[in-house]
């Protein structure tokens, strides 16, 4: 009998606590009810590099984001934290991406992969695209309560209404560009805005979205 072993891979979100801990601690939980299930299902790693020592509320750190649904798969840069390693979680999910030939220990030949993906219908509530080799292209709408996730960039040629993160693997350059803006979230090269901190008039037009330096920048289409 043959072994197979097959590849998978994984999008992780990466948070960096920063000092004062409480502080840091509020504004998560601000976020959190702006866009409510950011974190829903998505393993993240916890970087520890901005702690100095022990400070207030690192013995806690660990068990108050995971009281906040915060799915840790690994901790980084945990000199700072004793016992930080016990916190590690397994992945579960991810995506096929080939098999492995055991003698070898090399990926069985695939087919190149794609820069672009295009979706021909609408991203319904409750669905998650995510394209992380280049741009996507979304000739529906992308309903409430959806996800598309790119390392490229995104273009939705109908509505926008849930949640469209571009550049998720590092590329501040990525754009976001839609026919009718209606967006809960945007996010660019790991920084984003939530619908309520979102200009109104904005709203309900065609729009394109950039980053400026860590700001997110909506700007009407002509």
């Amino acid at each position: 009998m043959k072994i197979r072993v097959l590849g998978r891979s994984f999008m992780a979100f990466v948070i960096m606590p920063q000092l004062p801990l409480d502080e840091w601690l509020a504004e998560l939980d601000a976020q959190i009810a702006r866009s409510p299930g950011f974190f829903d299902a998505r393993p993240v790693i916890v970087d520890l590099g901005g702690l100095t020592g022990p400070q207030p509320g690192t013995d806690t750190l660990l068990a108050d984001l995971e009281k906040r649904g915060i799915s840790m798969i690994d901790v980084e840069n945990a000199g700072a934290l004793p016992g930080a390693e016990l916190w590690r979680r397994p992945l579960v999910g991810g995506r096929s991406a080939g098999e492995i030939d055991m003698g070898s220990a090399k990926l069985a030949p695939v087919a190149p992969e794609e820069t672009s993906l295009i979706v021909s219908e609408t991203v319904r509530s409750g669905q998650s695209v995510m394209f992380t080799s280049g741009d996507l292209t979304v000739v529906g709408s992308v309903s409430s309560g959806a996800e598309v996730l790119a390392g490229g960039s995104i273009h939705v040629y109908g509505k926008l209404c849930g949640r469209a993160i571009a550049g998720a693997l590092g590329r501040s350059e990525a754009r976001i560009f839609c026919r009718r803006f209606e967006a809960e979230l945007v996010s660019i090269d790991g920084y984003y805005t939530t619908a309520d901190d979102m200009d109104p008039a904005s709203r309900g037009r065609a729009v394109g979205i950039r980053l400026d330096g860590e700001s997110i920048v909506i700007e009407p289409l002509r």
